[in-house]
């Protein structure tokens, strides 16, 4: 999807709340200060125009070795259901790739400085030239230039290969995927480019879902990382200097939900897709295994993406559930989330919408972030308007995680 348009609609889809945390947050200043690390003009002519075309763009071709990429996405594949009579029917699965040009990004030493400069490097002993070193590294999915009207060839599990793509003008290409073959609630298994050498990051793990069952959607930030999404400078340390840190208590809790649930996992967090190769990694190393649903454009610009973190999340995140529905309406699910941005809202949403298809809420009160002392987002009245009309049996708020140990085992008789 075209960045321009993603804008827009984050815009429009700004909630009061979202408005006046960026405003408290001092969030549109600092977007402004922010450096521009890439430009559209990068991309040739006949790409950017017939990329609009999608799917159907005659114009497009293959990623070329050695000078393009594709990120290949993790995955679920999900049996669509018919309800009348009961049946379900053959998997299939959503695909989400994103393409890019190798090595193009420009020279990043200036915009590491001055992201160095607006978070404050070298204070309390730190290593300021290693922490450099983090941010160009963390920065370069950012500065490569995307690379639309790009497929891929795969091998999918049945031994038939399968274009992905073209992407669009966000480089981007999501389609349904059908005819994976035989599988059993639980298999994963790996869907390799049948060009290795031109996805970096690997094969796609797809991992697959049955129609009955346990299902978790989780929010990544601040609720299983730290993030400091109230604070225009806590997420870009967080995000380009910091160590990826899990909130405490949260792998074990997740551990305990893994072994007591057996659920399928999926997170969801609202930042651009650039942060892929980060945040899979972060997951993969403190919490149970699953894709992340993250927006389908590619921010240029930083203030882009502090924007993406922080605005019109309540209406993005609503329509990934949304979609996670739309695949598994059968499955039990618990949601997770916290109070620094929309989740309450975003999940009582969701609760009103399909009841009985979310069983149970969990959302982690944060109280260690500065900008949210006096915001009211911790406030009992928040929290009673947004999940106004839902059982109070279904939802509840937690400090510690060490609190809902209890309360996950009581959801296996659920």
């Amino acid at each position: 999807m075209d960045a321009a348009y993603c804008k827009s609609r984050q815009v429009l889809e700004e909630t009061g709340q979202e408005r006046e945390t960026r405003t408290t947050g001092g969030f549109h200043s600092i977007e402004g200060s922010l450096p521009i690390i890439g430009s559209r003009l990068n991309i040739p002519l006949l790409d950017g125009i017939s990329s609009y075309l999608g799917q159907h763009n005659p114009l497009a071709s293959s990623v070329q070795p050695g000078v393009e990429s594709a990120w290949l996405f993790e995955n679920t594949a999900y049996r669509p259901v018919r309800f009348f009579p009961f049946k379900p029917g053959p998997w299939q699965v959503e695909i989400v790739t994103a393409f890019f040009k190798k090595n193009t990004g420009k020279d990043v030493s200036k915009i590491v400085a001055q992201i160095a400069e607006k978070i404050g490097l070298g204070n309390d002993g730190e290593d300021e030239e290693q922490e450099k070193k983090t941010i160009a590294e963390r920065l370069q999915p950012f500065i490569d230039t995307i690379s639309p009207a790009r497929s891929i060839n795969v091998m999918l599990p049945t031994g038939r290969v399968r274009t992905l793509g073209p992407g669009g003008p966000s480089a981007v290409s999501t389609q349904t995927v059908s005819n994976l073959g035989e599988h059993n609630d639980g298999d994963v298994v790996s869907i390799s480019a049948v060009l290795p050498e031109v996805t970096p990051y690997g094969p796609m793990t797809t991992h697959f879902a049955g129609p009955e069952g346990w299902a978790v959607i989780s929010d990544i930030d601040d609720t299983i990382k730290v993030t400091m999404t109230p604070s225009p400078i806590g997420i870009l340390r967080s995000t380009f200097v910091s160590p990826p840190t899990p909130i405490a208590s949260m792998p074990s809790l997740y551990q305990q939900i893994a072994a007591t649930l057996d659920p399928t996992w999926f997170y969801l967090s609202a930042s651009p897709y650039n942060l892929h190769p980060f945040l899979s990694a972060f997951i993969r190393e403190h919490y149970p295994a699953g894709p992340i649903f993250l927006r389908d454009a590619s921010w240029m610009d930083l203030g882009g993406f502090l924007a993406s973190l922080t605005q019109g999340t309540q209406a993005y995140k609503r329509s990934r559930m949304e979609k996670i529905h739309a695949w598994l309406p059968r499955r039990k699910v618990l949601c997770i989330g916290d109070s620094t941005q929309s989740d309450p809202e975003a999940y009582g949403d969701m609760c009103r919408k399909h009841p009985g298809w979310v069983r149970a809420v969990f959302i982690r009160k944060v109280v260690d972030v500065a900008e949210m002392a006096g915001t009211g987002k911790n406030d009992d009245e928040r929290f009673a308007k947004a999940f106004r009309g839902v059982d109070r049996a279904v939802w509840r708020t937690f400090s510690d995680p060490q609190e809902l140990w209890e309360a996950v085992e009581n959801l296996q008789g659920n």
